[in-house]
């Protein structure tokens, strides 16, 4: 690692952040962290929290690998909170419910930063003039807001004391990608995040050009690892908490709404459901409940905070099927216990409509651009779900397999907006709220 930095580049992702360092020669290093699992590049996008009469404001908290290693010590007594940066373009997210205690999203975001530079130590105490931030170019949501998104952003990000500048995430792995090229070439950056999947259409030019990459057009969708992870739960885990169940009013069997699981589909979400109301009326569900027994468990997952185990069984059985034709989905507590076996041809099945709709999203970007899917010369695969082989058929068959690159698929964005940071004209790189909206 370089002793100064002239710019840093920060992935702030929905599952997992990643920071890089440029030197000023043209070349940047990924910022490592001594995690309590090992030496890693990588720092969970996750926070926890626990009540501490010893710590001002009675509130103690961690991040990152340090934030799951505290919740699974103390499960019971703590909140733990993953994914919130899927809350930032929501209107109607106002502040998350930690013990007594309201935290916007800056201010948990800003948590989340003050834990990330005390872990990175000597590298972030002092921190470069020039500052670089990924953001999606469509944010999660079915009607997300990019003015509202910047806002918390700049709130968030004030924290660190320099002016930050935002820059479209694939365009940063675009500038990673280059940095393999040797000659002239069109390039796609598909960008598989936590909760977006964004598309940017790159020109690259030759090594010795004044500005090396330039952008031709950009699509996002909200569409992503989250969205598989739901389809897993919807399919596996829900038909065990009572969704397709029905209950009792009066003299009529209803339904139950599907509305009841909607926060099963968005972790963050999920992480904020242990409150007074959403309890009191799973209460009453339960009590019309024509099989209570799974209502029950669902006010269990609430109560015991099981979604962060429920999550990581069905990331684990998500990774074996991209290896694997075959896999079984195992989760078991006192609670609630699944064992299920699963094939990758199911699984395909299940997201068959979102993979559908990124497929329009990546035609989308090409029209955008104006260029035809055999004028591509290189398309570079990015993000913990363009591992997956489903993800990686819909772009073979658009453009070839020949032409398919991956590779460093969580640190290239950061590796790229660490480069840009170094860039003379910057602001040519920088994302126009206006446009994006």
């Amino acid at each position: 690692m370089t002793a100064v930095a002239t710019s840093m580049g920060l992935d702030f992702g929905t599952t997992n952040s990643v920071v890089a360092l440029a030197d000023g020669a043209g070349g940047a290093d990924l910022l490592r962290f001594k995690a309590p699992a090992g030496d890693s590049a990588v720092f969970r996008s996750a926070l926890c929290f626990w009540q501490d009469d010893e710590v001002k404001g009675g509130l103690a908290h961690e991040a990152g690998p340090w934030a799951i290693a505290e919740f699974l010590d103390f499960p019971q007594g703590s909140r733990f909170l993953q994914s919130f940066k899927s809350v930032a373009a929501n209107s109607l997210f106002e502040a998350a419910n930690i013990f007594e205690k309201r935290l916007k999203f800056e201010e948990l975001g800003q948590i989340f930063l003050t834990h990330l530079r005390a872990h990175a130590g000597a590298p972030l105490r002092n921190l470069p003039e020039r500052i670089v931030v990924g953001r999606p170019v469509r944010y999660v949501g079915a009607r997300p807001d990019p003015a509202l998104a910047r806002q918390r952003y700049e709130a968030m990000f004030a924290l660190l004391g320099r002016e930050v500048h935002y820059v479209y995430e694939p365009i940063g792995a675009a500038f990673s990608f280059a940095t393999r090229l040797t000659k002239p070439a069109t390039l796609l950056v598909a960008d598989f995040g936590g909760g977006t999947s964004d598309f940017s259409l790159v020109r690259v030019q030759a090594p010795d050009a004044t500005q090396r990459c330039l952008p031709l057009g950009s699509a996002g969708i909200g569409i992503a690892g989250d969205r598989f992870d739901y389809r897993i739960m919807d399919q596996l885990v829900l038909p065990m908490l009572g969704k397709g169940g029905s209950y009792r009013s009066f003299d009529k069997v209803l339904d139950i709404p599907d509305g009841h699981f909607a926060d099963f589909g968005d972790w963050s979400r999920l992480a904020l459901m242990r409150n007074r109301r959403k309890l009191e009326e799973l209460a009453r569900l339960h009590h019309s409940a024509v099989d209570q027994a799974a209502i029950a468990r669902m006010i269990a997952v609430v109560e015991k905070e099981l979604g962060y185990p429920l999550y990581e069984a069905v990331g684990q059985l998500k990774r074996a099927l991209s290896t694997q034709d075959e896999a079984e989905f195992a989760f078991d507590s006192p609670d609630l216990s699944i064992k299920a076996q699963v094939t990758r041809e199911d699984f395909e099945s299940w997201i068959a409509p979102d993979l559908e709709r990124m497929g329009a999203t990546v035609d989308e970007a090409l029209a955008q651009a104006g260029l035809r899917a055999d004028e591509v010369d290189h398309v570079f695969l990015t993000g913990g779900s363009s591992l997956i082989p489903a993800v990686r058929a819909l772009f073979v068959q658009r453009f070839g397999e020949s032409k398919i690159d991956s590779g460093e698929e969580l640190t290239s964005i950061a590796h790229g907006l660490a480069l840009i940071g170094g860039e003379d004209h910057l602001q040519a790189w920088t994302a126009d709220e206006e446009s994006a909206a």
